[in-house]
């Protein structure tokens, strides 16, 4: 039986305070592999990995396409790249933008779902717009758990509000009290991922995404 171990979050405006507040408060064996996106320019290098590498206690990396899945790490999608999950493997691929993001947290968290299912859990922090609605849902439609920050704790409450308009949210929390439920969720066994057929709609979104040419780094 596998634990809730593939964890992605996203994040915009006001989301480095908010994903340093939470790696802080990470146990250091925490039994997951962390996935994160945070909305940055295309041509400004992210200093998001070695922030969070130095707020808490688990390893956070830039991720790199096709590096292996270890738990108690942080990947973190580098600038003009979406980040991805495979069975086992991380992809870092140029695709089209999404939300008008590259990266953007909607691909991260629909590959997650597809490939993970119930094992997943989708989490939404400060933001100004929408994205990671759309993955949240997707998560949810295979069976896995989606948390969203309090919109009152939140620097910008834009994306947490939308989530909430639109996904049946399992857990709305002070970023304080996100990690202790992490740390649960990753422990406790995940539902079987065959009660949860992958749908056909979230594989062709993901594959149009991936379509656009563009370089793998």
């Amino acid at each position: 039986m596998f634990g809730h171990d593939i964890i992605t979050i996203g994040a915009s405006a006001g989301g480095v305070e908010a994903l340093a507040a939470l790696v802080r408060r990470m146990p250091s064996d925490l039994p997951a592999a962390v996935f994160v996106v945070l909305h940055i320019p295309a041509d400004v290098p992210s200093y998001l990995p070695t922030i969070l590498d130095r707020a808490g206690p688990l390893i956070s990396r830039p991720a790199l396409d096709g590096e292996t899945i270890t738990p108690g790490r942080i990947y973190v999608a580098p600038p003009n790249r979406h980040l991805l999950v495979e069975n086992g493997v991380t992809r870092v691929v140029f695709g089209r933008s999404e939300n008008r993001h590259r990266p953007a947290v909607d691909p991260l968290m629909r590959s997650a779902a597809i490939a993970y299912g119930p094992r997943v859990v989708g989490i939404v922090l400060s933001g100004t717009d929408g994205d990671g609605t759309a993955g949240l849902r997707a998560i949810k439609r295979r069976g896995g758990i989606t948390v969203v920050q309090d919109p009152a704790k939140a620097l910008f409450s834009g994306m947490p509000e939308s989530a909430l308009a639109y996904v049946d949210v399992d857990h709305v929390l002070p970023v304080s009290e996100i990690a202790g439920l992490l740390a649960t969720l990753a422990q406790s066994p995940a539902e079987a991922d065959d009660l949860y057929p992958v749908p056909e709609e979230l594989i062709l979104e993901q594959r149009q995404m991936t379509d656009e040419p563009g370089p793998r780094i």
